[in-house]
């Protein structure tokens, strides 16, 4: 266990940036499986839009690595133009 006081603080401000992340990691795959699983065109667009913002905004906030995101982003957008 951790013995000074910044050490404490730091272990909770961890589990807080822990918890966010995973929070925002997990709402991003839902929008990718909505995405996946939708047939109209329109919409898909729309979605897109959303959830490469959502990827781009993990990516910078090193939750994921910027080539995941950019591979999810190119095969998403393939998918999404050959609706």
């Amino acid at each position: 266990m951790a013995n000074h006081k910044s050490a404490l603080k730091r272990i909770r401000a961890n589990e807080t940036k822990r918890l966010r992340n995973r929070y925002q990691a997990k709402t991003t795959r839902t929008f990718v499986k909505k995405l996946r699983g939708t047939t109209d065109k329109v919409e898909a667009q729309e979605l897109f839009k959303k959830v490469s913002s959502m990827l781009d905004k993990l990516a910078k906030k090193n939750i994921i690595h910027k080539n995941k995101a950019a591979n999810n982003k190119s095969k998403l957008a393939k998918l999404v133009s050959s609706l």
